[in-house]
């Protein structure tokens, strides 16, 4: 939901922005892990001034964007970081290949609310988890205990390890202070947090449980992983509401980049289908009310979307130092390459229609380093799907090349774990050499002249994708892949 960077493939100073959650100033994307090269500052008396009106505007001024060349990937094999595992919960189920199979197929997996009484609800459709099972993950115990995002998070995070070799009796043999989790959430424990909350209303603060803290704050995913499997290194999350997991992504690779970690579990996880997270967006008046037709309902980019779809679920990824997957003979999936993050400094929600800061100097460092497919933010929200294709056209002088597609179509949007279940579709894109549809394009925008794979899937060899996520409050993140090159 928020602004856009696209640090893309990228250089050290890229800047993107998408109207779905606005800003009054240019923030620059920091480098991280592709190497530019001779930058150069526009002279200030070419920074052009803006203006807007209403009561919170005022005068702003464009900072002119650097001149920056090609960039160049990270050569040295303890800085290249590589995926070697991935793990999920989706609303398609636990295994990755399934869920990639029924993205290519363009199945939706938006339903009826049954998870709650939704009669009353102005929208009472999702796409809602059913059949999870985290039997061989979690103990009887403490699997009903716990809030349905932690689930989520120790079950897609112990199938990530497992993908990636990383199982009990491998990691015993490693340095477990060197492997770190970064498991991040938008909304953290909702159902236990509301549950405690309802206990102290209805009954006095003695009856609400002693797992009401513990379980409502957003750090708990990365805790419970980490106690499951005595993984001791850096340990924490973060918390940029649609933004996250990509966030996660971007400060695990820094982790291993810095020499703190060789390997990073990273990701994002929500449970937001619930009556207090649909509650909430409704009043946000952000949701869509298609209950008569909820798997058409989320149909970014087309004329008549009216709002996103409540997802939930969780996407993990294992990100780990080339020279030490090499060390223990792992199998490498992809690359990731970089990625940025910015904040739009502006709005809690609104958006933007510009692009500040974008020039045709970084559109030819993006064309050059061959990005080719991008996995859109797109959430089928009336001003955020325009912005963020106005802002790419912006960034690349020619779009003919480029694939973009909008798994949310299919999923709906899962918030915090939206961009981890986006990275792995991303991923598979790559390794498959297939693109998913973006479904339920009936009626195109006009202004959206990019390929967006409408309805029925395409192949297409990947180079370099990009994968957008933003968050209320002007969170702005892009990570990069690619295929694993030697």
């Amino acid at each position: 939901m928020a602004g856009i960077v696209l640090s893309g493939s990228c250089s050290s100073r890229l800047l993107l922005r998408d109207r779905e959650a606005g800003s009054n100033g240019a923030s620059l994307a920091q480098y991280n892990g592709l190497r530019a090269v001779d930058t150069m500052h526009l002279p200030s008396s070419r920074t052009p001034k803006l203006s807007c009106s209403g009561p919170k505007c005022r005068t702003i001024r464009a900072m002119a964007s650097p001149t920056v060349s090609a960039p160049k990937r990270e050569t040295d094999p303890k800085k290249r970081i590589v995926i070697t595992g991935m793990g999920l919960v989706s609303v398609f189920g636990s295994d990755i290949d399934n869920f990639y199979n029924k993205l290519l197929e363009g199945e939706s997996g938006i339903t009826q609310i049954d998870k709650f009484d939704a009669t009353n609800y102005s929208v009472r459709f999702a796409g809602q988890i059913r059949d999870f099972s985290s039997k061989g993950y979690i103990d009887g115990k403490n699997d009903r205990r716990l809030d349905d995002c932690w689930r989520y998070c120790l079950v897609a995070g112990r199938r990530a390890l497992d993908e990636a070799n990383l199982g009990s009796e491998a990691l015993e043999k490693l340095d477990k202070t060197r492997i770190g989790v970064l498991v991040g959430t938008g909304m953290g424990g909702l159902t236990a947090f509301s549950n405690g909350v309802e206990a102290l209303i209805q009954k006095g603060y003695k009856k609400i449980t002693p797992f009401f803290i513990p379980y409502s704050i957003t750090n708990m995913g990365s805790a419970l992983l980490a106690i499951d499997t005595g993984l001791m290194g850096p340990n924490y999350s973060i918390s940029t509401a649609c933004a996250t997991a990509n966030y996660c992504f971007y400060a695990a690779a820094n982790h291993i980049r810095r020499g703190e970690a060789d390997i990073m579990v990273a990701g994002g996880t929500e449970a937001a289908v619930m009556p207090t997270g649909i509650g909430g967006f409704i009043a946000c008046r952000a949701l869509s009310q298609r209950n008569d037709e909820p798997k058409r309902a989320s149909r970014p980019w087309d004329k008549h979307r009216d709002g996103f779809v409540m997802g939930e679920g969780c996407g993990v990824l294992i990100m780990e130092s080339l020279d030490h997957a090499m060390q223990r003979g792992a199998n490498i999936i992809a690359e990731y390459l970089g990625g940025a993050v910015t904040c739009d400094a502006h709005h809690m929600t609104d958006p933007r229609s510009d692009g500040l800061g974008v020039s045709s100097c970084i559109s030819k460092s993006l064309e050059d380093a061959g990005v080719n497919y991008v996995n859109a933010h797109a959430t089928s929200t009336l001003a955020g799907d325009l912005a963020e294709v106005n802002a790419i056209k912006m960034v690349f002088k020619n779009t003919s090349e480029i694939k973009m597609n909008g798994t949310k179509s299919m999923i709906g949007h899962g918030l915090g774990a939206a961009g981890g279940l986006e990275a792995i579709a991303t991923v598979k894109a790559i390794t498959t050499g297939w693109l998913h549809p973006t479904i339920n394009q009936d009626n195109l925008e006009p202004e959206v002249t990019i390929d967006t794979v409408p309805n029925v899937k395409k192949q297409h060899e990947v180079n370099v994708a990009i994968s957008n996520s933003f968050g209320f409050g002007g969170h702005n993140s892009v990570v990069v892949f690619a295929p694993f090159k030697p």
